[in-house]
């Protein structure tokens, strides 16, 4: 089961840095690229990171875990902010062109690669989320314009979209658009239109936060919680993640997952949602579902 990315296909099931890098000082480095080394083992080739991840640790955990085997994985990274210590989120906006230039450079340098597979553009217009104002209000053509430069020097090899409205997303098509980020799962599909758009025009589609939750500032409904959730979980024999996840990969072909885990059982639990195939009553009845 696989989709296109930065022109590749890879398996629909990826993994997100995020859990994993804020647990590393309880789990230990060793321990932690350890979890790397297993998602890989167990076939996952894509790894969405961002720098401002607990200020690099998931880079530089990347970094240990893969190198001498770069070009076997997929390297997705984010644009747009970075991290600060002391204030009420670990990042701060970073939206201006040369502030773009200045996160790539810094990730391929923590990441110790010489390009980068996947750059997502981190929008900062609307919450959930931190807001751009002032010099941070940058127009999105011009941001396109540096990332696309970056793209010809081949520092980047794609461009993706994260946290952007649909009227966005087509007008950054032309750019060459390889996916979009945003916040989607069982209990919020209000993005569902800019999904369809993505699917239309063979994007593919990285849900955010698959499951909900999220913690602060989001702490969204958790789709384990939910009733119709569990009581179809029971019926089938399986957990309720594997069918909040199978539900994205059946809703939607385009749909790539990057849910994150420090738990080897948990990342078994994970990929074996990739197998699950749910009928249309099943699919009718989880879609009922509303937070």
């Amino acid at each position: 089961m696989t989709y296109p990315l930065a022109g590749r296909p890879v398996p629909r099931i990826g993994y997100g840095l995020r859990r994993l890098a804020s647990r590393t000082a309880e789990l230990g480095e060793t321990a932690a690229i350890g979890v790397l080394h297993h998602a890989y083992d167990l076939g996952i080739r894509h790894f969405d990171t961002a720098e401002f991840y607990d200020a690099g640790l998931a880079n530089h955990l990347l970094h240990a875990a893969f190198q001498g085997r770069r070009d076997e994985v997929i390297l997705a990274t984010k644009a747009g902010a970075r991290p600060i210590t002391g204030g009420p989120a670990p990042m701060t906006a970073a939206q201006q062109p040369h502030e773009l230039r200045e996160a790539v450079e810094a990730n391929l340098k923590s990441l110790g690669t010489e390009y980068l597979d996947v750059v997502n553009l981190r929008r900062m217009d609307f919450r959930p989320g931190l807001l751009a104002s002032g010099d941070q209000s940058v127009p999105l053509e011009d941001q396109l314009a540096e990332l696309t430069a970056l793209r010809d020097e081949g520092k980047i090899r794609a461009i993706g979209l994260s946290h952007v409205r649909q009227n966005q997303f087509e007008a950054a098509l032309p750019a060459g658009i390889t996916c979009v980020q945003n916040l989607y799962y069982l209990l919020d599909r209000s993005d569902e239109p800019l999904l369809t758009a993505c699917r239309e025009a063979e994007v593919a589609w990285v849900p955010y936060f698959p499951l909900g939750d999220g913690g602060p500032p989001f702490n969204l409904p958790k789709v384990v919680d939910d009733p119709v959730v569990l009581a179809v979980a029971a019926d089938l024999g399986v957990t309720a993640t594997q069918v909040g996840l199978a539900w994205q990969l059946n809703h939607s072909p385009n749909t790539m997952l990057i849910a994150g885990s420090a738990d080897p059982e948990h990342l078994a639990e994970n990929l074996a949602a990739a197998d699950l195939d749910l009928d249309s009553a099943t699919m009718t009845r989880l879609e009922a579902v509303r937070s």
